[in-house]
């Protein structure tokens, strides 16, 4: 039999995130999503926890930044900083827990958490070890679209020229997230556009580098805690070594080393809708249960009240979303690959936050589309989650062609 049962270690780690968004998110939840850009101060107690927790060496309470798949053998040690980013011996299936508990406070205020941006799982991901010596505490932001293109990672416009021992990177990034308060920025460029989505590589830009500006921040639905930038890069230098990863074009390869970010990520994302469905379903039950609606497991759905029949249902979905957001950790975890497992789990989460939250709205009535509850709330923020690190469509189309076994060429 599937044993389903989180190890020990794992449910301590999720029990501390658990109680850092009930006693730090939730009670300034309302007040951030009010006071867009304002910068969230009691983040810096979390900021000094993640600190303290990464150098006792013990895993990070916000998961943001995701695992690395090591090339060692079984039993092989990583480097230091490897650990502090997530090792191979759970640091994904860690990450994507603490994401799901730390999203169940207030999903934008965990992706405001500093030194734990998305930029960081880009890092734990295609860096070589010296870098992961280097990065290995930096908040780093990750700025991918662009005006031109969304969903389209291949169509990166944003270049980078060796010029001595520099890199000179131009172009304009939009819908960074933490893009203004993060201290590094992972930027997606091409150091030679001849050559198609083979030469493009992601770069770790200081936030002092010279030429790097924010242009605007973003006003938005919702995640409001959370900064998003557009960002613009003119005559932008950095260091040469600071491409992560080869700095070599290898055309049969392509760029699934930059992708392989996606890999790490989509399932984190995953688990933010997940925190995010899990919670309204908890404040959409006790409002049923407040009404005198009585949600059974022993009856059949179609003998129960409609609204216990529709929560039965958003429950049954959430289960799915969960468990295939841990087998797309747990693959990571075991160097299988999982990019189809990934994205598999993105879309189904995604879709899953989006329908739980607005239908916890719309069955708790006038209330749920007040502010006295956090329904609304969520049910505006979990709409960015089926968007960003691929769309809904994206993730179907990555789907598709992984189990018909078919190239981006052959199906588009």
């Amino acid at each position: 039999m599937i044993n389903l049962e989180l190890p020990k270690k794992l449910r301590a780690s999720a029990n501390q995130a658990h109680q850092v968004a009930a006693q730090i998110f939730r009670p300034v939840s309302r007040k951030y999503d009010l006071s867009e850009h304002d910068y969230p101060v009691e983040l810096d107690t979390m900021a000094a926890m993640v600190e303290g927790l990464a150098d006792s060496g013990t895993q990070d309470i916000s998961g943001a930044t995701g695992g690395r798949k090591s090339e060692k053998g079984d039993g092989e040690e990583t480097s230091h900083a490897t650990e502090l980013l997530g090792n191979s011996n759970g640091g994904n299936m860690s990450a994507l827990l603490n994401a799901l508990e730390t999203s169940w406070g207030d999903v934008g205020l965990m992706l405001s958490i500093p030194y734990q941006g998305l930029g960081n799982a880009a890092i734990a991901a295609v860096a070589t070890d010296e870098q992961l010596e280097r990065f290995g505490k930096v908040w780093a932001a990750m700025a991918i679209t662009e005006p031109s293109f969304g969903s389209d990672s291949a169509a990166v416009t944003t270049t980078a020229t060796l010029d001595g021992d520099e890199w000179v990177l131009n172009g304009t990034k939009i819908f960074v997230t933490a893009g203004s308060r993060a201290t590094h920025i992972v930027v997606w460029a091409s150091v030679d556009r001849s050559k198609g989505r083979a030469a493009i590589k992601s770069f770790v830009v200081p936030r002092d580098a010279p030429g790097l500006s924010v242009a605007r921040l973003e006003h938005k639905l919702g995640i409001k805690a959370s900064d998003t930038a557009e960002l613009r890069l003119e005559d932008c230098r950095i260091p040469k070594d600071n491409i992560l990863g080869s700095p070599e074009v290898n055309v049969e390869k392509g760029f699934a080393g930059v992708m392989q970010t996606f890999d790490n990520t989509r399932p984190l994302v995953a688990a933010m809708a997940i925190g995010v469905g899990r919670a309204a379903l908890e404040e959409l039950r006790r409002i049923l249960t407040e009404a005198g609606v009585e949600i059974s497991y022993d009856i059949p759905a179609m003998n129960q009240h409609a609204a216990a029949a529709e929560f039965l249902r958003l429950e049954a979905d959430w289960e799915a979303a969960y468990l295939l957001a841990l087998r797309a950790g747990w693959m990571a975890d075991n160097k299988k690959p999982n990019s189809l497992e990934a994205s598999m789990s993105k879309a189904k989460a995604g879709r899953m936050g989006t329908d739980v939250t607005l239908k916890a709205v719309e069955l708790a009535g006038a209330l749920g589309y007040s502010q006295r509850t956090l329904l609304e709330k969520w049910s505006r923020d979990s709409k960015i989650l089926d968007i960003f690190e691929g769309t809904q469509q994206i993730q179907q189309l990555i789907v598709a062609r992984r189990v018909l076994e078919l190239t981006s060429t052959e199906l588009k």
